[in-house]
């Protein structure tokens, strides 16, 4: 992204930022890495278990394989990994390196770019599983890929004969090699082959593998596994009946795409494990772009990455955003122009002004005082992410169990709600309180469970009495069954005493008695225990999950450039093609391109002239005309030369140059030949970028 180094002249500690930041983001990395490793364990331990069952009975000769035989069926699993197409790679390289490691060295990865052909598919799946390099473009005539001083015809049979040298050469090993081996391996271990993406394979290269494949599976243990973006019933569209029955398919389901976003959310911007944070703007970018562009997981860690370096390297003050240990180490180190660029920062100038006028005085003009203050308030920010945190969880678990979700299900929706303004205020969380009043006592008596357990596990030492006071409504709660059942029996016996009541005057009296008594009825217990409960939890956000905004220095710690990241995430290639063309020193920083007032360089390169003479042009360019003009550009600055021969050959290059030029324009879409008049082509874009 952008060279720290390069700014060492503006700012002083460049070098600890860079440092930082690197040190962030390798953290950071390493976490996302572990999170798609938890999450994508059961999907591989269920695919090994799969394999395993596929294996044994190949081993076995089970009745089963027999009959597999028999049917000449290929053991198949069909993994439906979602529409994120571009988090694909990363599943299979942990699944590739997970059967590698474990189970066979023997895995090919096809992807339908170099497989337009059954001959380019073998040809790729030789190459990999015999570990040698095949180029698609030179083999296009030839049907044998280079092994070690030996060239093997691509076919089934040569496959198979391979296999069986392989398997052979590894039982002949010595005792010793051969543990080494079996203690990763399977004995046997059986050839894999993952299609990336299904989809994307042309029908006709699908079935003459698999037929093909069919009628050697008694001699080469093939397993086959699809990766789809859709749907489990891409299958069926693509391959006959006749060619679909050769396989022996079992389903297999990947995490969501929205349970990783959760996931990634929850582990690095919902704890005070890393300093650094969105902001409210900065995130929604983030996330709309995942939810209406591409469910990317990976694009949204690389959104991540960006704000990462663009805070460090925008933010003089982000040398300040580390781990609460080194704060005061890097405090006591600012120089006295990074406390004049504290003293600039928004927050900081309204906390000055709330203060009275003898530390104002020392705020703005005593450093060592300023240091003093600021170790303080990055404290209590590094305090305020711990209890933000807690308590969010806690309302989460009040919100989730709603019916309606007002505030939204996922915790991640709630967290953007918190960011943006004082969640308190708005008509979400008020129907969100009126809905939590109606909750029956055993989602409240849960409710208030799960909130004693995410406080106890908080590392923020305020809760001490918010636990003993949760602790209390629970102790409450199961007195009330208590008196519950006690009323129950009271209730039954009044029943029964109107019952013997037989004078009609004084079953119309005690009739009248209770009728009124349930007009001007009172809370119960229970009622006016469950408006304390969410009165508490009330007052816990109103106190714990105030705006990130309003929290001074919280600049050094957030990220909200949203317009910058948006630039840099939301690419717009017609404009910076246009800003390429018509004003190349944009981009090259030469200062021979640069020309004032519209005019032309002769020193810009030709695709730049050419482009820029045919904005003066209209729907058809005379191609004649434009060469001309072409040539009193590129020729401007040049002697006139009297030799005609030497004269003849500059012509020849500068219409050379042009017609380069040209095809160059027309290659990226700009014009197109014009059936109207042979000489002519005609434009294609029009209006200013």
């Amino acid at each position: 992204a952008h060279d720290f180094r390069s700014t060492s002249g503006d700012s002083e500690d460049t070098e600890l930022r860079f440092v930082t930041c690197q040190s962030l983001w390798n953290q950071i990395k390493s976490e996302t890495e572990q999170i798609q490793e938890d999450l994508n364990k059961q999907l591989l331990d269920n695919l090994v278990g799969f394999l395993s069952r596929s294996h044994s009975e190949f081993q076995e000769k089970t009745t089963e394989w027999t009959c597999r035989m028999k049917f000449r069926e290929i053991p198949a699993a069909a993994l439906v990994l979602g529409v994120n197409v571009t988090d694909h790679d990363l599943t299979f390289r942990g699944l590739s390196d997970v059967l590698q490691d474990n189970i066979t060295p023997y895995v090919a990865l096809l992807e339908a770019k170099d497989c337009p052909s059954i001959k380019n598919l073998i040809q790729k799946l030789m190459g990999q599983l015999m570990s040698c390099d095949v180029d698609v473009d030179s083999l296009e005539d030839e049907d044998y890929v280079q092994v070690s001083q030996n060239r093997i015809r691509c076919s089934m049979s040569s496959l198979i004969n391979w296999y069986e040298s392989v398997i052979k050469k590894t039982d002949s090993e010595t005792p010793s090699k051969k543990r080494n081996s079996a203690s990763r391996h399977w004995d046997s271990p059986p050839v894999v082959v993952i299609f990336k993406d299904m989809e994307s394979f042309t029908t006709k290269v699908l079935q003459d593998f698999i037929v093909i494949s069919s009628q050697h599976i008694h001699e080469l243990p093939l397993v086959l596994i699809f990766g789809i973006a859709t749907s489990p019933m891409i299958i069926h569209r693509l391959l006959p009946h006749s060619v679909s029955s050769l396989l022996c398919i079992e389903l297999f389901q990947s995490v969501s795409c929205k349970e990783h976003l959760s996931a990634i959310i929850d582990k690095l911007l919902l704890t005070s494990q890393f300093p650094f944070k969105l902001g409210e703007k900065v995130l929604q970018v983030l996330i709309n772009i995942f939810l209406y562009h591409d469910f990317s997981v990976q694009n949204f860690i690389k959104g991540f990455q960006l704000s990462v370096v663009e805070h460090f390297y925008s933010q003089p003050l982000s040398v300040l955003c580390c781990q609460l240990e080194d704060v005061k180490k890097r405090v006591n180190s600012l120089s006295h122009d990074q406390c004049e660029n504290i003293r600039r920062l928004p927050s900081f100038r309204r906390y000055v002004e709330k203060q009275e006028s003898g530390k104002q005085i020392d705020l703005l003009t005593n450093d060592t005082f300023l240091k003093e203050e600021t170790e303080k308030l990055l404290e209590d920010l590094h305090v305020y992410h711990e209890n933000y945190v807690s308590i969010l969880r806690c309302l989460h678990v009040f919100t989730s169990s709603l019916p309606k979700y007002p505030l939204g299900k996922q915790i991640r929706e709630l967290h953007c709600a918190c960011l943006e303004n004082r969640v308190w205020e708005t008509e979400e969380y008020e129907s969100s309180l009126q809905l939590a009043r109606m909750l029956n006592k055993t989602d409240l008596v849960t409710m208030l469970q799960q909130c004693v357990e995410i406080l106890m596990s908080s590392s923020g030492k305020e809760f001490d009495k918010t636990i003993d006071k949760l602790k209390e409504f629970l102790t409450q709660f199961q007195n009330l069954e208590a008196e519950a059942s006690q009323e129950r029996d009271v209730s039954v016996s009044s029943q029964k005493e109107l019952q013997k009541k037989t004078d009609l005057y004084h079953l119309q009296k005690t009739l009248l008695e209770l009728k009124e008594s349930r007009r001007s009825k009172k809370l119960t217990k229970f009622e006016m225990l469950r408006f304390e409960v969410v009165d508490s939890i009330d007052s816990l956000v109103r106190k714990y999950l105030v705006p990130a905004d309003t929290k001074t220095l919280h600049e050094i710690m957030y990220f909200n450039t949203a317009t910058v990241l948006r630039g840099h995430l939301n690419a717009a290639p017609r404009t910076a093609l246009h800003t390429a063309l018509n004003n190349p020193h944009w981009y090259l920083k030469n200062q021979a391109l640069k020309c004032d007032g519209g005019g032309i360089s002769n020193k810009a390169p030709d695709i730049c002239i050419v482009y820029k003479l045919h904005l003066e042009c209209g729907r058809l360019i005379n191609l004649v005309d434009w060469l001309e003009a072409f040539s009193t550009v590129v020729m401007a600055a040049e002697e006139p030369n009297a030799d005609a021969a030497s004269s003849d050959q500059v012509d020849d290059i500068i219409h050379a140059r042009f017609i380069r030029a040209v095809s160059e324009l027309e290659l990226l879409g700009f014009i197109k030949p014009s059936k109207q008049k042979t000489d002519h082509v005609a434009r294609l874009t029009w209006g200013g970028c």
